[in-house]
């Protein structure tokens, strides 16, 4: 028999214990995104995976703005944030801190997933683009690896927010093995 866990069993850091908490060393930089509800989501799961922080550029929206509260749920309150005029400003600003710079794109000589190997002692940003174009050539030609996520349906993408979360999660898990 299964029971769901009461809240105080799931034990959740409040908004300053997040603040003071260790984060793993990932960055989600975000290329031109579009969508509010696609930004809060991506926020949820920085969260949910204690990523360092996420770099919004271009015209990808910028909270305080409440349809991307409506997905975020209060995330935006406990990771890291900041806005880039310009993706190229924040893949510097990542590369300044350290961090590898991947692009989450398929590209002919890209990386599937499973075959990329992560450490918390080297640290990694992840470019994801537009909903529409993906990450820009720009971006791409500043990136020093491509990961692509093996897909086996007829469909040949996945929403960007599914995207992130795949992509952080199996990053996570390997840096915490």
């Amino acid at each position: 028999m299964f029971a769901k866990k009461t809240m105080e069993e799931l034990d959740r850091k409040s908004a300053e214990e997040m603040g003071l908490a260790q984060k793993n060393p990932i960055i989600i930089i975000l290329d031109d995104v579009r969508s509010m509800q696609n930004v809060g989501a991506i926020f949820r799961t920085a969260d949910a995976f204690a990523a360092e922080a996420i770099y919004l550029c271009g015209y990808t929206p910028t909270p305080p703005h409440r349809d991307i509260h409506k997905t975020a749920l209060g995330a935006t309150e406990t990771v890291q944030w900041q806005h880039y005029a310009d993706t190229a400003s924040a893949i510097n600003a990542a590369k300044e801190k350290g961090y590898r710079i991947y692009s989450v794109e398929q590209t002919h000589n890209s990386s599937t997933l499973q075959d990329i190997e992560a450490c918390k002692n080297n640290p990694i940003a992840l470019i994801f683009g537009n909903e529409v174009n993906g990450v820009s050539d720009e971006a791409l030609s500043q990136s020093e690896q491509c990961i692509e996520i093996p897909q086996w349906g007829s469909k040949h993408s996945l929403n960007i927010s599914v995207s992130v979360g795949v992509v952080v999660w199996d990053l996570v898990a390997k840096m915490n093995r």
